[in-house]
């Protein structure tokens, strides 16, 4: 079996307050494998993002311990690539420029014809090749965020951590970019971290999704080991089987906090308890 990339060990955070201390998330322990695609779900103000901001050392957890390849977190690194809800570009930049940084924090004695290659490389990957001089103000949202993907792989990281990146697109362009993130993490085999509050989105692109509790003093309430086959497409996801009793799951803990109880099932939950088995803490 391949390795841990990622291990977080009873992470809890909370903050303090004139009426005491309050616990946003608690007894947080989960393991990403190497080339895993993990989705977290939950509603909004679960700790989600609190999680997610950990792992990325911008958030010193109150206890618990962190790992990304063996090594402990103890804040920001360049063997984790990030891309938040906004793009975060630097506007007097090109948008080749911006990409240029990430390539150099990482190319060491490279030269700048082979990093300007580089960035354009990655800029090929996400289909914005042609626009490389033009500044993050001329160009569309979806475009930004296409440029903060190939960014944060231009860092040529060994974790990707995506903290709801498609969330404040059109649909029609969180479609196709969520698709182009289907297949450079197919590509590249990246392991990935992602919170979002799209069902679909999380089934489409993740091995396994982690379902946290309602807030506060959120935690892992079941994990859903996605029963898709690889390598996806939309099509696929939404013609096979598996996918619609996989949804219902997710649905049903969503509504509750927690997963369906056995005599809670209806009819129809045989091919799910096939198909899409949750697994509670």
């Amino acid at each position: 079996m391949k390795p841990w990339m990622i291990e977080l060990w009873q992470l809890r955070k909370e903050y303090p307050t004139p009426s005491g201390s309050a616990v946003i998330v608690k007894d947080f322990t989960l393991k990403v494998r190497e080339g895993e695609f993990i989705c977290i779900i939950g509603h909004s103000g679960c700790g989600k993002s609190t999680v997610l901001s950990m792992l990325m050392g911008l958030n010193i957890p109150t206890s618990g311990a962190m790992a990304v390849c063996g090594k402990e977190v103890t804040g920001p690194g360049r063997d984790r690539g990030v891309v938040f809800q906004t793009a975060a570009l630097l506007p007097w930049l090109t948008v080749r420029d911006n990409v240029l940084l990430a390539v150099a924090s990482r190319s060491g004695t490279r030269n700048s014809d082979e990093r300007w290659q580089l960035a354009n490389s990655y800029l090929t990957q996400v289909g914005l090749a042609a626009i490389g001089d033009r500044r993050p103000e001329e160009i569309s949202a979806g475009m930004r965020q296409r440029v903060a993907i190939a960014r944060a792989f231009a860092v040529e990281p060994q974790v990707l951590l995506l903290d709801e990146p498609f969330s404040l697109l059109d649909a029609l362009t969180r479609f196709e970019l969520q698709e182009e993130l289907l297949s450079l993490c197919e590509r590249t085999h990246k392991t990935v971290v992602m919170v979002t509050h799209d069902v679909d989105e999380a089934l489409l692109l993740a091995d396994r999704i982690v379902m946290m509790t309602p807030g506060p003093g959120a935690t892992i309430g079941g994990i859903l080991q996605v029963p898709l086959p690889r390598p996806r497409t939309r099509a696929m996801v939404l013609e096979h089987p598996a996918y619609y009793p996989a949804r219902d799951q997710l649905l049903r803990f969503l509504e509750s906090g927690r997963p369906p109880l056995e005599d809670e099932k209806g009819d129809d939950d045989e091919e799910a308890d096939r198909t899409a088995a949750v697994y509670p803490r």
